[in-house]
């Protein structure tokens, strides 16, 4: 079945020109034209991902992401009417996985939501017995359920911080550098910038750390990230 995405905008055209080039890409979609409205068509609706600005009316994006975010998992791209990157990094920090800043391609707008959906959709190969989880230490990673815990209790992630987590548990002794963790989220020549990376790592370490685990994420100085000692005996 085609994927919904929620254009959220207070701008008809821009609203009308993302609905055209994600139609083109086989996705349905429907619109709001505030943040109040957003809310109500997530609810009606149940999208795949919403396309939020960030200046909107009657609530603005980061308001409604914070409030999607203390509800549920849906992914979010949000769109910026400005390069400012301390918009883009609070976004991040808020639970959106990704930004495009304005004015910006349709295209682009298009590959970073099939990118987010391809990640929403993706499952490890299948082994004999059915895919594994990945367990290291109190950590254990379902991925055909896209669930983390921690010492037996859940911690909700967001599709980009599992996919991020995943795979650094996938080699947790390997230093990944942040263009490889791009490369490993998005695919070669995907434009992120570095900071995006610190946030997802920063929103981890800090979700981890309330559950106890405060050495989930390590830091390589120069280097980049690597998954912690994570010790403990499983429960």
């Amino acid at each position: 079945m085609p994927r919904t995405i929620l254009i959220a905008d207070d701008d008809p055209h821009i609203r009308q020109l993302l609905a055209f080039a994600l139609a083109k890409a086989g996705l349905d979609t429907c619109e709001a034209e505030d943040g109040e409205a957003t809310l109500a068509q997530v609810a009606a609706h149940a999208p795949d991902l919403v396309v939020l600005d960030i200046n909107m009316p009657r609530m603005d994006g980061l308001e409604v992401c914070r409030r999607l975010r203390a509800s549920g998992e849906i992914p979010i791209l949000f769109l910026s009417s400005r390069d400012d990157e301390i918009d883009r990094v609070l976004g991040i920090e808020l639970g959106a996985d990704d930004y495009v800043v304005k004015p910006f391609s349709p295209r682009e707008v298009v590959a970073r939501v099939m990118a987010i959906l391809r990640r929403t959709a993706a499952r490890p190969p299948v082994m004999e017995d059915g895919a594994q989880p990945i367990r290291h230490g109190l950590l254990l990673l379902d991925v055909e359920g896209w669930r983390a815990d921690w010492a037996g209790g859940e911690v909700p992630l967001t599709v980009t911080e599992f996919a991020l987590l995943r795979t650094l548990a996938t080699m947790p002794a390997k230093v990944f550098s942040r263009d490889a963790i791009i490369d490993r989220l998005h695919g070669p020549g995907f434009a992120i910038t570095d900071r995006t990376i610190d946030s997802h790592v920063r929103n981890l370490r800090a979700k981890f750390a309330r559950a106890g685990g405060h050495d989930l994420i390590e830091t390589r100085a120069g280097i980049g990230y690597r998954l912690g000692a994570c010790v403990g005996e499983a429960p």
